[in-house]
């Protein structure tokens, strides 16, 4: 692939983040492409689908799966705004994803090069090319913005609470 094309793609994954955010969800999205072309699409839902499982990697390639009627995504790359966590390497890796591109390193739990660098053992039957912090910027900023607004909203509901009890407190 090349910058053009990674970015059209990073592009589509970033407003499925935005979409995710404007849910209440973690801001993270992925999409699957193969031969140029989006055949998987997800967005973070653990929260509203009461789902651990459901980070925006997966649901990106269970979808392509499904669109390709095959578990193995073998020719596919994954585009995904943040650096993937533990079980999304190692979906990833079990799908034979060809490519990994993304966006915000996550430097807790990301398991290609900030806690681990699980892509880079010698023991997977699999390997994933990868290319990453590609538009990080701009997916810092999308979750820099949604936990900060996080944060408001938290702080707002402790000073109303706290305002509510100073108000039984009077009467």
């Amino acid at each position: 692939m090349n910058d053009q094309a990674d970015q059209q793609f990073m592009e589509q994954a970033l407003k499925l983040a935005r979409q995710a955010a404007e849910l209440g969800e973690v801001p993270v999205g992925a999409v699957v492409v193969r031969h140029n072309k989006v055949v998987g699409r997800g967005w973070n839902q653990p929260i509203r689908s009461n789902n651990p499982c459901a980070h925006a990697e997966i649901i990106a390639l269970q979808a392509a799966a499904t669109a390709l009627d095959n578990y193995r995504l073998s020719g596919c790359q994954l585009y995904v705004t943040l650096e993937p966590c533990t079980m999304c390497v190692g979906a990833m890796i079990h799908a034979r994803i060809e490519r990994l591109v993304y966006g915000a390193q996550e430097p807790k739990a990301g398991a290609v090069v900030s806690r681990l660098q699980l892509l880079q053992a010698g023991h997977f039957n699999h390997h994933i090319a990868v290319r990453g912090d590609f538009l990080a910027a701009c997916s810092s900023r999308l979750l820099r913005h949604f936990f900060a607004q996080k944060r408001r909203q938290r702080s707002s509901l402790r000073q109303h609470a706290e305002d509510s009890h100073d108000l039984n407190i009077l009467t």
